[in-house]
């Protein structure tokens, strides 16, 4: 049982939901606890060694979240794959550098299909039909970016109909409310994870759509004469931009929850978690309580 008194400091910890389990991280340290079909739950931790620690630079403001945003999908894929395994009960090998590669590759290449190349298709399409949007900018990347917000909703909704996806969210609301049990300072027991919201400010599906909100400004500054494939070229160039930023948006959130500002920066995120997230049960809770407890104890020895 994991208790954090007011007078300890919180370590900063937070996750993602994988196949049959949670994966919990904190500045150095992650795990990753599957229920496996014996009903038994496996857990593996390891250290984590980031671009940061090697070029300090990297770990100032804007620069982290572009180098928080790589290692999250490489750890994510990584994490993924061995909690397949593991759910299954198999004991497949790891995948190779290049395996991981191909599959960020694959992942990056079906979102920008999804939400860059094809809302500014219907954003072209759109003001060619309609002169009012051909004469104002701003009204055609408004345009742009609404289309992208439906489509992710869009792609949400659909996906969150499959039995497999719903047991994820369900993970994944296990996982947020573990962490909100534990910021309020609260013995980590099922009982008590299965009584705080499934809500957090930090959720990766907040950063996406602050991602896809700042993108509608900071696309401002393409030049509106460019025409389709440069515009398209440099809105994939203005990601890590936009990411850097968004990160830090995404501090100030979990930093500020009172605020009533950042209450409003992050509505619409808090708002968005509601569709990837799902009420769990408490054997998903004791999956996530052993996942956080894990790394807080590595946490606490560092």
């Amino acid at each position: 049982m994991t208790k954090a008194t007011a007078k300890e400091k919180l370590i900063s910890a937070g996750g993602q939901a994988v196949i049959e389990g949670v994966m919990m991280r904190s500045k150095h340290h992650l795990t990753i606890a599957v229920r496996k079909p014996t009903g038994t739950i496996s857990l593996r931790t390891e250290r984590i060694r980031s671009l940061s620690d090697k070029l300090p630079f990297l770990a100032w403001p804007f620069f982290r979240g572009i180098v928080a945003m790589i290692e999250m999908m490489v750890i994510g894929v990584r994490a993924l794959n061995y909690s397949a395994n593991e759910s299954l009960g198999e004991h497949d090998e790891e995948m190779t550098p290049v395996q991981i590669g191909l599959s960020l590759v694959l992942a990056l290449g079906f979102a920008i299909l999804l939400f860059k190349f094809l809302p500014l298709l219907l954003a072209q399409i759109i003001q060619n039909y309609f002169p009012i949007v051909k004469k104002s900018y701003a009204l055609f990347n408004i345009i742009d970016g609404m289309i992208k917000i439906t489509l992710f909703v869009l792609y949400i909704a659909c996906i969150s109909v499959m039995q497999d996806v719903r047991r994820l969210f369900m993970y994944h609301g296990a996982e947020h409310a573990a962490v909100n049990c534990y910021e309020a300072r609260l013995p980590l027991t099922p009982k008590n994870v299965l009584k705080h919201t499934t809500i957090h400010p930090r959720c990766g599906t907040s950063f996406i759509l602050i991602v896809l909100i700042l993108s509608v400004f900071m696309y401002t500054f393409i030049p509106r004469d460019y025409s389709f494939w440069p515009k398209l070229g440099l809105r994939i160039l203005f990601l890590p931009v936009i990411a850097g930023i968004a990160y830090e948006v995404l501090r100030l959130a979990g930093r500020y929850r009172e605020s009533w500002f950042m209450k409003v920066v992050s509505w619409p995120g808090m708002l968005m978690q509601r569709l990837t997230t799902r009420r769990f049960d408490s054997k998903q809770a004791e999956v996530a309580i052993s996942a956080l407890q894990a790394v807080l104890k590595k946490a606490d020895k560092s």
